[in-house]
């Protein structure tokens, strides 16, 4: 049985490739603004390009913030992309009211790429895995990725897996029992980033129960 998989739609973009990039992966893709219908899922993606403070308020204010709470409470697997990735720390400098979902300790600063590289950070560059990972499992160091961000998340050192050279280090993946981020765009980012993707359902498909015998 296929794992049901949400898509958080709290009104920002990049909802549809994430959404084809699921169904690929082989996942019952569903993007959804109602927290009753995401938090019965298997696993839940919030993707996300945008500004802070407006995608934090619009998870406060439509629910949909608290059933993320409610399905990483459960032990089921949390994903987030770019700006969902940074929505899983505890704030942002970006604006204001910029309070997250607590589900990882870190801040999310400005990028300060220094050496005259140009902000955002924009377009592929290599990741350099840290530690074994259910979400980059079969990723090699070296892969390139897709990267569209004027913003990085400072998480707790444990918690990174793979990090990305910009001027500094910065974390480019995260994860912390079910719940996962990375600051690039797997959906952008060719067969390896889809790769990714397969093995978040993967760990979705884990927590569907099996179906009795006929």
């Amino acid at each position: 049985m296929s794992a049901r998989v949400g898509v958080c739609d709290y009104g920002v973009g990049n909802l549809r490739s994430v959404e084809r990039a699921l169904r690929v992966a082989g996942a019952d893709a569903v993007i959804s603004a109602d927290p009753s219908e995401i938090v019965a899922c298997d696993g839940v993606v919030l993707p996300g390009v945008g500004a802070f403070s407006v995608a934090a308020r619009a998870l406060r204010d439509t629910g949909l913030g608290d059933a993320v709470r409610d399905i990483a409470r459960q032990g089921r697997p949390v994903l987030g992309v770019c700006l969902g990735h940074q929505l899983l720390f505890e704030s942002s400098d970006e604006g204001r009211g910029g309070q997250g979902l607590g589900l990882l300790r870190g801040q999310v600063v400005s990028l300060s790429a220094g050496g005259g590289l140009k902000v955002p950070h924009m377009g592929w560059n290599t990741i350099t895995t840290l530690r074994p990972s259910a979400l980059l499992e079969g990723v090699g160091s070296g892969s390139y990725m897709y990267f569209v961000h004027s913003y990085t998340a400072i998480p707790e050192p444990d918690d990174t897996v793979a990090i990305t050279e910009y001027g500094d280090v910065l974390a480019a993946a995260v994860e912390h029992g079910g719940v996962m981020g990375t600051q690039f765009h797997p959906e952008k980012s060719g067969a390896v980033g889809l790769r990714i993707y397969a093995n978040f359902v993967a760990l979705c498909t884990a927590r569907v129960p099996a179906q009795p015998a006929v």
